[in-house]
Parts: C-alpha cells; sequence; structure tokens
C-alpha cells in the first residue's frame, strides 16, 4: 500500500509550510516570516520558504549551528531577537548579504522542539527597529505549541504507516492474508485518530487528524470523497485563494491579480463564508479537501 495517499505534507514540508509561516506572519504583526526544518543531526537548519519576501536571497539558505541568530538559536533552543540585526552584537554576521537584500532590521528566531529536540525554526522579521518584548513573545506561544503538537501527530502517524508493508505477491492466499492484516490495521489507526482528533482544540490540527482518518477509513483502492462547499466559489475567490495558499498578504494578491485590495479582502470574505471556514488558513484548507485549489 502506498502510504503517500495517507500521510499529508509534515507541516515543514512543501506547501504546508507556506500556511505555516503565513500565520506566523499575521500573529507577529511583522513584515516577514521565512524557516524550515532542522537537519537530521542537527547541526543546521535550510530556509525553505518565506512570506512577505521582496526576492529570494533568503529561500535555500543553510544556517549552521552557531551561526547567526538562527544557529545561536538552534544550539541554545531558546527564542532570540535582535532590533537592529546589522550591529547586532553577541551574534555571528555569516549571512549579512542574504538578509540585507531584504531590508532586515528586527529579527526573532523561533525554535520548535519536539521532545526537546529542534525540529524547525521560523524566523520573524521588520524592516523597521522594534523592541519586541516578552508580551510579544509570549502572544506567539499558542501557535508554536500547536505546530509542535502537528508535528508530534506527525511522527506517530508516519511511524504506524511505516509498519504496514506492502502486500507479497507470490501467492493468492499470502496476498488476502496481508490485505486482511492491513485494513485491520487501518482499521486501528483510524480509532486511535479518531480518539486523538476529540482531545485537540486547534481546528486547524483536529481538521487534518479527521481527514487522515476519512483516508484510512476508505476501501482500499478507493479514492476518499472530498469535501464539497455548501456553494460553488466564484473563479476570482479561487483566485485570492491561491495567492493566500501562496503565502502572500491581501496587498501582494492584489497586485498579483491586477485588483485593488478591498476587493480581495472582499473576496476573500466571501470564500471563507462560502466555505464555512474559521479564518484564512482554514479556507485554503478547505477549498485545497474540495479540489478547488492545488
Amino acid at each position: 500500500m502506498s502510504t503517500t495517499a495517507i500521510a499529508p505534507e509534515a507541516p515543514y514540508d512543501g506547501s504546508r509550510i507556506a500556511q505555516t509561516l503565513a500565520s506566523f506572519r499575521s500573529a507577529s504583526g511583522l513584515d516577514l516570516a521565512f524557516g524550515g526544518p532542522v537537519r537530521g543531526d542537527g547541526t543546521a537548519i535550510d530556509i525553505t520558504a518565506t512570506c512577505g519576501a521582496k526576492g529570494v536571497s533568503l529561500r535555500g539558505l543553510r544556517v549552521v549551528n552557531g551561526e547567526g541568530l538562527g544557529g545561536k538559536t538552534l544550539q541554545t533552543r531558546q527564542p532570540g531577537s535582535v532590533d537592529h540585526y546589522y550591529t547586532a552584537r553577541g551574534i555571528t554576521h555569516l549571512y549579512d548579504t542574504a538578509v540585507a537584500q531584504e531590508q532586515i532590521q528586527t529579527v526573532a528566531a523561533l525554535p520548535i522542539l519536539v521532545d526537546r529536540a529542534p525540529r524547525m525554526l521560523i524566523y520573524l522579521a521588520s524592516r523597521s527597529r522594534l523592541g519586541l518584548g516578552g508580551v510579544w513573545f509570549d502572544s506567539l506561544r499558542p501557535l508554536i505549541r500547536t505546530l509542535e503538537r502537528e508535528i508530534l501527530i506527525d511522527d506517530e502517524v508516519r511511524n504506524r504507516l511505516s509498519r504496514l508493508a506492502p502486500a507479497p505477491t507470490s501467492a493468492r492466499s499470502t496476498v488476502d492474508a496481508a490485505a486482511k492484516r492491513d485494513l485491520a490495521e487501518r482499521r486501528e489507526m483510524a480509532a486511535e485518530l479518531t480518539d486523538l482528533a476529540g482531545q485537540v482544540i486547534d481546528p486547524e490540527v483536529r481538521g487534518r487528524l479527521e481527514a487522515m482518518v476519512r483516508r484510512l477509513s476508505a476501501t482500499p483502492g478507493e479514492k476518499p470523497a472530498q469535501l464539497a462547499p455548501a456553494v460553488r466559489l466564484a473563479a476570482r475567490e479561487v483566485d485570492v485563494l491561491r495567492q493566500v495558499a501562496l503565502g502572500n498578504s491581501n496587498r501582494e494578491a492584489a497586485e498579483a491579480l491586477g485588483i485593488v485590495e478591498s476587493t480581495v479582502k472582499s473576496y476573500l470574505k466571501s470564500a471563507t463564508r462560502k466555505l464555512n471556514a474559521n479564518n484564512r488558513v482554514h479556507a485554503v484548507r478547505m477549498a485545497r479537501e474540495a479540489g478547488l485549489i492545488d
């Protein structure tokens, strides 16, 4: 059985990191967010995505343990910030060239820890000089805890899926027995995930778990039914949701689509209402599950 049909992207892979960064950028009130996963050996992080960046200087950057603000954060496993990056003491300035191209002044680095091990690093930055105090950091703790919980859940699901070995093809009886074992495993996992979803407060995480339960409960070979929105979305509403899925702000979406920002807000509000979503990130997820956007 192919596990890719069941296991979602980890929160720090692919398109989901764009949603994650958009959430942190919105909650922080800063100009841009960027980040990525910590390498398996814990020696560096790879910046795989950005949200609100003007260029591509940060994307693909590898930040080594101990170097720069991110490397120091990776080393100490504690959040950190500087209000004037270029003159900041206590950090090395190995990455100044990439940072300068984004005209960044204030930077904060947030380590995402699972079982005390750093798994991801998120940067939040402003092109103005700001003093980020304890209240600002505290406001982001719920998002950090949710993300840590998502990674923990993904780990558990992936570990369980890895134990679902593909059925051998040497004999029909062996195939049938393996298929029965596979079905029993899927049902057991679905039951456990259903219980887990009931304990999760965050609607985004709960929604993902419920979607995984639907996939696990589907008959092998059958594509699980997609969620359909209550009302068909207009073409422009879909266009706006695609821009949001890329991590673009309302202003950036307006520029990309050649419309004014107030119109973007109107389309987004209408699409969110039609999809019965709680916020823009939730609307993107619902639209994806409904097959309206990639």
